[in-house]
């Protein structure tokens, strides 16, 4: 009888057990899944309300078409360069003097803190004059991380 009564507590103690973790595991799961789309929910309606203001030329060569919110932490700007042909750009060109200052505005924009805080990508992606792709620059959080 005393051996049937261990048998039963112990049952009990590994169910309360299991039941403890399995608790923790669906709690912490739940904050995780339910974090994750308001920040891509936030980053949606960021596009979208920069969006209403597309197309907007940046200077006398370059005009931001849309922007993008898409998966793995995404944002992206999508750009045209107005004057441009793909056989007049010197991609590497673009990238030794674009890049860094590119990836400065990423790290000190204090617009772009949330994204920051986030670790969103900020992919730049350029078309010439054709909508021939020319670029996509990528500014991971390793880059901008202080």
């Amino acid at each position: 009888m005393q051996q049937t009564d261990n048998k039963s507590k112990r049952k009990k103690i590994i169910g309360t057990i299991a039941g403890i973790v399995a608790f923790g595991l669906v709690y912490f799961g739940a904050q995780q899944l339910f974090k994750a789309p308001s920040f891509d929910k936030a980053m949606m309606e960021a596009a979208s309300e920069l969006n209403r203001t597309c197309p907007i030329m940046v200077d006398q060569d370059t005009r931001l078409d849309n922007a993008l919110a898409l998966p793995d932490n995404i944002f992206q700007y999508n750009y045209t360069l107005v004057n441009l042909d793909k056989s007049e750009v010197n991609v590497d060109t673009v990238k030794k003097y674009v890049e860094p200052g590119i990836i400065n505005n990423v790290k000190t924009n204090p617009e772009l803190k949330v994204y920051r805080d986030n670790k969103v990508t900020m992919a730049y992606n350029y078309r010439d004059k054709n909508g021939v792709f020319v670029l996509k620059i990528n500014v991971t959080p390793d880059l901008y991380a202080e």
